[in-house]
């Protein structure tokens, strides 16, 4: 099974070899890959797979997804490793 969790774009750097970002999940925040979404800007919402960006998402999808992370995480089941 695959898990991609959505992340908003703070700032992008394509100085490098790579077109990289740093995204928020949520108030962490991590560098990611944007190479396979050329199209992304700053201030969207991507969905991010093992450190590479997959997929553009609009802010209302995204903000769907993270309550629901959420309201698991509220849930009182233990978290699973």
């Amino acid at each position: 099974m695959c898990l991609a969790i959505p992340g908003k774009i703070l700032s992008i750097d394509a100085s490098g070899p790579l077109r990289m970002g740093e995204i928020d999940f949520g108030g962490i925040r991590k560098e990611v890959c944007l190479e396979w979404v050329p199209e992304a800007e700053t201030g969207q919402y991507v969905i991010v797979h093992v450190g590479f960006a997959i997929g553009v998402l609009d802010e209302a999808e995204a903000r769907k997804t993270l309550d629901l992370f959420r309201e698991m995480g509220d849930s009182g089941m233990p978290a699973s490793e």
